[in-house]
């Protein structure tokens, strides 16, 4: 018999909601609005130390792009015309300063809108536009937003799928020339999922369902039984030292958004398949010692020790996904785990600050200066899963309908 969720990490629904709601509205939002919004040119000055006080101007493409998301997710679910003009002062900044003379997303402006980093070929700044200009156009009917971020998304797809792009990074353990990552795939799954909530376009879904079979089937890897992190450029397993390199955080934060796209499609099977597939990355990258998920993992080598906290994030979200439409009852204990283990470790007000570490070595170890605040994944995820409590409490607890 369906279970009915009146509690979760031993919290009623109400108090788990209040618990999001004060995170994000009375402690979030207030610092940013004091010390991380650029009021005056518009864009976000996510380079902060822990008290707020400023150690960049620069703003980054990415950040511009994912506070864009932020602000006008914010006024298209909970209104305030403040949140609505904190978006368009950015979708207005990012527009005007944000592309060089071929078109491309550069990486980094200076606080007037220079450029102080140009476009850097990895791609993944005209992913986080386009999603962050998505849905603004949800938030305004603005029809050359969600024209700009069409053409963003393909632009990036066009440096995605060029098979003589040659660029550095340096999270992985070798570069070469038109490299595939799960990270790819996984910002075109949810860039390109929340334009097709916006529009009917044929040319997004099939890219999308491209995007879902490579995560399913091609970066799997049925020996490891984990999602590979970096193929060669025609999706086979590379014969080098990336064979066995799992980037955990990707493949979690990656298989939680899945979730909602088979929901989407009503495609059971898939939500079951990407849901067992989470269980063993979780699994795989618990801390049995000093708790937590590590971020990465050579199989036949070593973890990546330190602890982000946007992998922790990524992972509650994931699980509540699986508690709104599931009556499993490992989602739950997981969820329950993790969430103690991030109020425990990543709270800083025990150290006297607001917000949270959004970086630490494998104990989270305090340190007294933060060089950047986090302006996208912990707000998605205060957002995400205070929307879904709130679902499941208009539900009574019950199990979402998967139809």
């Amino acid at each position: 018999m369906p279970i009915t969720r009146t509690e979760i990490a031993g919290m009623s629904l109400e108090a788990l909601r209040d618990h999001y709601r004060y995170n994000l509205f009375e402690d979030y939002l207030p610092f940013w609005e004091a010390h991380g919004i650029d009021h005056e040119l518009g864009g976000f000055l996510c380079g902060m130390d822990h008290d707020g006080a400023t150690v960049s101007t620069d703003k980054p493409l990415w950040y511009l792009g994912r506070g864009l998301w932020v602000y006008s997710f914010l006024y298209n679910h909970f209104g305030g015309d403040r949140h609505l003009e904190v978006a368009r002062k950015a979708r207005d900044f990012t527009v005007r300063h944000g592309r060089d003379e071929k078109g491309d997303w550069v990486a980094a402006l200076d606080r007037q809108g220079d450029v102080v980093r140009p476009a850097d070929g990895v791609g993944y700044a005209g992913t986080f536009v386009a999603e962050g200009l998505q849905e603004y156009y949800k938030a305004t009917g603005d029809r050359a937003s969600v024209d700009l971020a069409l053409e963003s998304f393909w632009r990036t797809m066009e440096i995605f799928d060029d098979p003589h792009r040659d660029v550095s990074q340096t999270y992985f353990p070798r570069c070469y020339p038109g490299i595939r990552t799960l990270g790819y795939e996984m910002v075109t799954l949810r860039t390109g999922t929340q334009i097709l909530e916006q529009i009917s376009d044929p040319k997004v879904e099939k890219r999308v369902a491209r995007a879902v079979d490579a995560i399913m089937n091609r970066f799997w890897n049925p020996e490891y039984r984990l999602n590979n992190e970096v193929l060669t450029h025609d999706y086979e397993r590379p014969n080098d030292e990336n064979e066995d390199f799992i980037y955990l955080g990707h493949a979690i934060e990656t298989l939680w958004m899945v979730l909602p796209e088979a929901v989407r499609l009503k495609d059971r099977a898939l939500f079951d398949l990407a849901a067992e597939r989470m269980r063993r990355h979780l699994e795989v990258a618990w801390d049995d010692v000093y708790d937590g998920l590590f971020r990465a993992v050579r199989v036949h080598g070593a973890y990546t020790f330190d602890k982000v906290l946007w992998l922790q994030e990524e992972a509650l979200i994931g699980l509540m996904i699986l508690m709104e439409h599931t009556d499993l009852a490992w989602p739950a204990e997981w969820f329950d785990r993790i969430f103690h283990y991030v109020q425990a470790k990543y709270c800083l007000r025990q150290y006297g600050h607001p917000l949270w570490i959004e970086a630490g070595d494998r104990k989270v170890t305090f340190r007294p200066h933060s060089a950047r605040k986090e302006n996208y994944h912990h707000p998605r995820y205060l957002l995400l899963n205070l929307l879904a409590v709130e679902r499941m409490i208009e539900r009574g607890g019950a199990v979402a309908s998967f139809q």
